[in-house]
């Protein structure tokens, strides 16, 4: 008997511990279209001007035309794989004066397009792109505003995934969406937040693509390779019980959107070694905001992938030529094949969440005055193992692993609590792993 369940250990370390690589993530970047999202882009900017106060009613200039040709895309993408995609419009209506940037009344719409999980349909992990654009005057709704990266890159980098990843089925939801309002306040992303947390929705997290097509920064570096990776380092909802225990027992970077970020900076390494994602500590960029932030302040995990160079000169800018300089945020400014890997990035990574199993809700840490760390945890439906991460203190990634299969505790002997952080993943038999879940709990 006790042969038995050695062979048995051992073969459920062989098969999913030493798992490393899927061969359908592969494909999922080869399926991704520079062309499609070239495609994708252009038509975003035949639109004219796509501010979210804008047209609504002319079928080929403003927003309303712009969304309603996103979602017809998004129904198009549906048709080809036998309506797996629910599509539809959420909407909500923001009041004249609620910021100056209101000036009067407006529905802000966003665009969903939904492919249900076939084992945790109400878990969903979420991709978005902005479908609006402005220039210089945030309040001008009638010049022309191309929109091309600056956040067409990114609606269109969100309809490339949706066309690769409808070919598959995935345990968990996956939900692909064109949100608006984002340069009048975020709003898109205030009123779905709303919507998920109203609706009880469990949302694994939110990858915010706002600007994937831009590769020489105004600071003249060019760079097809890098980008960026933002996530803020707790969840503004924790309560004081929670921030007094990080004085005591750490997790100052380690909140459930850097666990998520994190996630994306693994996953993109592992499969695509030839990308450069640079983990930024801050919520976004120095002052400014993205529309992951609506659902960050909900208390949903959320982060935003975006270019590493940006270039200020073709954002939120009238077109125009000044001091030889060509300003505005025009089609021949975006780089396809690089928006093509920042879009491969996302689906690789909502493929590979959607996939894993539920993370652990809980997970117990203890071992003071002890020359080992133990840990204990709750486990998920669908796991089929286990694994234990830990980190310095100072590593902004999860550098040492180990699988310990079908358990709910384990001790790491010769590995010093104090000296290191801690987390644990679920993991399902093909070797995808859930977000990695820091200890919420102390072994006494």
């Amino acid at each position: 008997m006790m042969k038995t369940t050695a062979l048995l250990i051992l073969f459920s370390f062989s098969t999913v511990g030493l798992c490393q690589t899927d061969q359908r993530i592969y494909d999922i970047i080869d399926a991704v279209s520079a062309e499609h999202i070239e495609a994708d882009v252009s038509r975003l900017v035949q639109f004219g001007t796509r501010h979210t106060l804008s047209d609504t009613i002319s079928q080929t200039r403003g927003i309303g035309a712009a969304r309603r040709w996103i979602k017809a895309e998004f129904e198009k993408i549906s048709a080809a794989c036998n309506a797996c995609l629910d599509v539809s419009y959420q909407k909500n209506l923001v009041k004249k004066g609620d910021n100056d940037r209101i000036f009067k009344d407006v529905e802000i719409v966003n665009v969903l397009a939904v492919k249900l999980g076939t084992k945790y349909p109400n878990r969903y992990i979420l991709m978005s792109g902005d479908i609006d654009s402005r220039v210089s005057d945030i309040n001008n709704v009638t010049s022309d505003s191309p929109g091309a990266n600056d956040n067409a890159s990114g609606m269109a980098g969100t309809l490339e995934a949706a066309r690769v990843l409808s070919k598959y089925d995935f345990e968990n939801s996956i939900i692909f969406i064109g949100l608006s309002g984002e340069e009048q306040g975020l709003y898109g992303g205030k009123g779905l937040a709303a919507h998920a947390k109203e609706k009880g929705w469990k949302i694994i997290g939110i990858l915010n693509n706002d600007m994937i097509g831009n590769i020489k920064g105004v600071d003249g570096i060019i760079s097809n390779t890098d980008f960026r990776i933002f996530s803020e380092p707790v969840s503004p909802t924790e309560t004081e019980q929670q921030r007094n225990a990080r004085r005591f027992y750490g997790g100052e970077v380690d909140g459930i959107s850097r666990q998520l970020a994190r996630y994306v900076h693994k996953t993109t390494q592992t499969y695509m070694p030839e990308m450069n994602p640079m983990m930024i500590y801050r919520l976004d960029r120095f002052g400014r905001g993205g529309h992951h932030r609506p659902f960050n302040d909900t208390g949903f995990a959320g982060i935003r992938i975006m270019e590493a160079h940006e270039n200020y000169t073709q954002q939120h800018q009238d077109i125009r030529t000044e001091d030889g300089i060509e300003y505005g945020d025009k089609l021949e400014h975006v780089n396809f094949h690089y928006a093509k890997k920042l879009t491969a990035v996302n689906a690789i990574n909502l493929a590979a969440i959607a996939w894993a199993p539920p993370a652990p809700e809980t997970v117990m840490i203890g071992g003071i005055v002890e020359p080992a760390a133990k840990l204990q945890w709750s486990k998920v439906d669908g796991a089929a193992g286990y694994k234990i991460y830990w980190r310095d203190t100072t590593s902004p990634t999860w550098d040492h692993s180990r699988y310990v299969g079908d358990i709910s505790e384990y001790t790491l002997d010769g590995v010093v609590i104090d000296n290191f952080f801690f987390g644990v993943a679920a993991v399902e038999e093909n070797g995808f792993e859930s977000v990695v879940v820091f200890p919420n709990g102390i072994i006494r």
